[in-house]
């Protein structure tokens, strides 16, 4: 209770710039320009239709009137506008205005987007636009908690009817879903300790913990129905049932737990943010099993007997025998795919942000709207020392030069370089000179990340340091070519820690050396399948999605290996490995469907009904990528199992394989 009142109190947060270590050299930046200069960059572009000069200045004053809003600027800071238009440069005309539109640059303060974008929204009515980071946070703070209600009003029956299939009670789905829905409520809870979470957090967390926990649930439930056919006593039936059912519990959720443990150590503090809720999530799941769901089901398992029903889904007897018939195919199959994928997988395309809105939103129909009319316009800011106006000019004009940079807004060059600013009003300079630094204003034709956008950041980082010893750039641009950095470096640690920890579970659960790279080498194939279809469909694909599904999926669809290796490893001690493959098929199948289907329907869901790229692109990567591990499962690893039976054999302390006898 304490728990699920207490969740409404922990704040969430949208700006993906704040999780970028505090080192980095755009986060110094911003701190320094917030030293420096009151005005800040502009996170924020308005787009008025059909306006003649005096009603853009009109609303560009009423604009400057909503709290919130500061740093807005147009046609008038740049140019004398009592001069005929004619006179001014073209191209800094239509960064501006043109067609009798204008566009206005602004700023909207960091915590307040939702408010001010739906101020601005009246202001400029349906028929108007606007852009800009601060309107992809605010879309993303109202959609998030409308879709996650969403994706659980479509998932929870979902599941339902998964259990129904999978259970003979009616109410043992019921049971399975306290369970770990009280994990859940406790875990959301406890993030008052922390204070704030990533959006990303909020929106994938909670459904990604139930649909990786359930199985501990399942097992124990189902082991102590099969304990109840032969033991009278409801009590020593559960105490039989935990013993049996720890073990596998205790492999699937460790292996779990580490890999989500790896995320931790991401110095882009989504991957740490996420990680940690999941391993919190993990324990209280598996705390929650093994303490909370035997006394729930011991109260009131009179309600299990009462509600059976008929098996649903028949045995599937004998599956394995056609299973095996594939197995030469299965690994010719995969032996094609492999490196392609291994390579495709490291060579998509990638976004570092959060993707574009989708089409079907005012932000992505206002986005298009505005590059449509003026093209692309990403502002970046650069930081110099103040004092020497010649070399801030040649300066200036060397990067108005540069490709892709549509205007460059100076005070050498919207003001003079011949009148000194001292005889100014502050007013007329506090914009372009803080004291110890000057500002300068690029307005660039790229998009705000990508090969281009990257180049260029590089171009102008390289020219700026060829006159000043001590240069900063800021602006969405350089946020994000920070965090490509910081994300790349992320994920050879992430992945490098997630195999080696898993490897470890692996090790000590099966005491072999061979099976733990045979279930890796299944697990990861499938992820790098399933991460280089990007590549061939020739869609992006957002960085973070990438970083967390490669470590997500390994972690939670690990479990299937496990439990159908275990059930091989056991069998294959009283036959030969062919009848012991072919036996744990017929007896796996369809515990692993139910796990692997239900996983699924989770990302799927998640990719269906969020708005929000990173969020839906998890989705359709987890969704996607259970599917490909129950598939490696079922047709790869009883293949790879067979092929190096007298390997695994040899490589496994006391094995003890079953000998026919000559």
């Amino acid at each position: 209770m304490i728990s699920a009142v207490s969740q409404f109190a922990v704040s969430v947060n949208y700006n993906m710039a704040d999780y970028l270590p505090d080192d980095s050299s755009s986060m110094q930046a911003v701190d320094l320009m917030e030293e420096e200069f009151d005005e800040p960059i502009a996170n924020a572009r308005v787009m008025v239709k059909d306006v003649s000069v005096t009603e853009a200045l009109e609303y560009k004053q009423e604009l400057e009137a909503i709290d919130g809003v500061s740093g807005v600027t147009w046609f008038d800071d740049v140019v004398n506008l009592k001069e005929p238009l004619e006179m001014a440069n073209e191209d800094t005309t239509e960064t501006y205005y043109q067609n009798k539109n204008a566009l206005i640059s602004l700023n909207i303060r960091e915590g307040d987007e939702v408010e001010v974008t739906n101020k601005i929204y009246d202001l400029i009515g349906e028929e108007n636009a606007i852009t800009g980071e601060a309107v992809t946070t605010a879309t993303s703070q109202q959609m998030a908690g409308s879709e996650s209600l969403n994706a659980a009003a479509l998932l929870v029956p979902i599941i339902i009817i998964i259990l129904v299939l999978s259970t003979n009670s009616w109410m043992e789905p019921v049971f399975f879903l306290i369970a770990i829905g009280v994990s859940i409520v406790i875990n959301l809870g406890t993030n008052i300790f922390i204070g704030e979470i990533s959006f990303i957090t909020q929106s994938v967390a909670p459904i990604l913990q139930l649909a990786v926990s359930l199985d501990y649930a399942i097992f124990l439930l189902h082991s102590f129905s099969d304990y109840r056919k032969d033991v009278e006593d409801p009590v020593k039936a559960m105490q039989l049932a935990m013993k049996r059912s720890f073990p596998a519990i205790v492999a699937s959720a460790s292996t779990t737990f580490f890999g989500f443990m790896a995320l931790t150590f991401m110095e882009f503090g989504i991957g740490a943010d996420l990680g940690l809720n999941l391993v919190k999530g993990i324990l209280l799941s598996f705390i929650s099993v093994m303490v909370f769901l035997p006394a729930l089901t011991l109260m009131f398992y009179h309600w299990i007997d009462r509600t059976k029903h008929r098996q649903f889904v028949p045995d599937f007897k004998n599956i394995g025998k056609y299973v095996m018939k594939f197995r030469i195919p299965s690994l010719v199959l995969v032996l094609l795919l492999i490196v392609p994928a291994f390579l495709a997988q490291s060579n998509t395309t990638f976004l570092y942000g959060t993707g574009e809105q989708p089409d079907n939103t005012r932000a992505g129909q206002d986005a298009n709207a505005i590059e449509e009319e003026f093209g692309k316009n990403v502002p970046v800011v650069l930081l110099v020392p103040q004092g020497d106006r010649g070399k801030e000019e040649n300066l200036v004009q060397q990067l108005e030069s540069l490709p892709n940079v549509s205007s460059v807004m100076a005070y050498v060059n919207v003001v003079s370089s011949a009148i000194p600013p001292e005889y100014l009003e502050e007013s007329m300079t506090e914009q372009f000179y803080s004291g110890d630094y000057a500002r300068i204003t690029l307005y660039t034709e790229t998009d705000s990340e990508g090969k281009e956008a990257f180049s260029l950041i590089e171009q102008v980082k390289e020219t700026a340091d060829s006159y000043y010893d001590e240069t900063h750039l800021l602006g969405e641009s350089v946020t994000l070519y920070d965090m490509k950095h910081t994300v790349q470096k992320d994920n050879k640690l992430v992945n490098l820690l997630t195999v080696l920890t898993i490897a470890i579970v692996l090790l000590i659960t099966f005491r072999s050396i061979s099976i733990p790279v045979v279930l890796l080498l299944t697990i990861q194939t499938s992820v790098w399948i399933n991460l280089a279809v990007p590549y061939f469909t020739d869609t992006p694909l957002v960085y973070v999605g990438y970083l967390l599904i490669s470590t997500i999926q390994l972690a939670a669809t690990v479990d299937y290996g496990i439990l159908f290796t275990e059930n091989y490893y056991t069998l294959r001690k009283e036959m030969p490995a062919m009848q012991a493959i072919k036996k744990t098929i017929d007896e796996k199948i369809f515990a692993i469907f139910i796990s692997a289907s239900i996983l699924s329907s989770v990302g799927f869901i998640l990719g269906a009904t969020s708005s929000n790229p990173i969020v839906s692109a998890i989705g359709l990567l987890l969704g996607r990528g259970a599917l490909l591990a129950f598939l490696m499962v079922v047709f790869v690893l009883p293949a790879l199992l067979v092929v190096f039976d007298k390997v695994i054999e040899k490589t496994t302390w006391k094995a003890n394989f079953y000998k026919e006898r000559g």
